[in-house]
């Protein structure tokens, strides 16, 4: 069993709270040192009270899968022989009413670009190693929502 931690926090700083518009702006920590600026997304709280340049929860989910997916190909890639060069994906997550009429994201699609040096795989290889990289996602195994590789 492993256990891995983040520590989020939030301070008022004075702002009126009881109306709502508070900021939703905080802060990610993590054991290495590392903090995020976090918010809510503005497409769920307006600006102000949302900071857009800030990483929200929706976009860091889409990104641990993404990433996750990623860290898996590279290994299993390696241990087939191949040679990744660049591996870049645009992963998008569609936020939507789920079965049970709750807002959820139903639906992560990974879009990667992988660039090889040397032999690449098959179409057949590269999608068996994709489909053995999904299986082994740590995040992917996590939730609930479809995780496609598209391409």
């Amino acid at each position: 069993m492993s256990t891995f931690v983040a520590k989020v926090v939030w301070v008022r700083d004075q702002q009126p709270f009881l109306d709502n518009r508070y900021s939703r702006a905080h802060r990610w920590e993590f054991d290495g040192g590392l903090a995020v600026p976090a918010s809510s997304s503005p497409l769920s709280v307006p600006e102000p009270m949302s900071d857009p340049a800030a990483l929200d929860p929706e976009e860091a989910l889409v990104a641990a899968v993404s990433s996750c997916h990623m860290l898996f190909f590279l290994s299993l890639a390696a241990q087939a022989g191949f040679v990744v060069e660049r591996y870049a994906d645009n992963a998008q997550g569609v936020m939507e009413k789920n079965a049970d009429g709750k807002m959820a994201m139903t639906r992560i699609t990974l879009a990667p670009r992988i660039d090889f040096d040397g032999q690449a795989p098959s179409a057949g290889q590269l999608a068996s190693i994709h489909h053995a990289a999904h299986d082994k996602c740590y995040i992917a195994n996590s939730i609930k929502a479809e995780v496609v590789v598209a391409g």
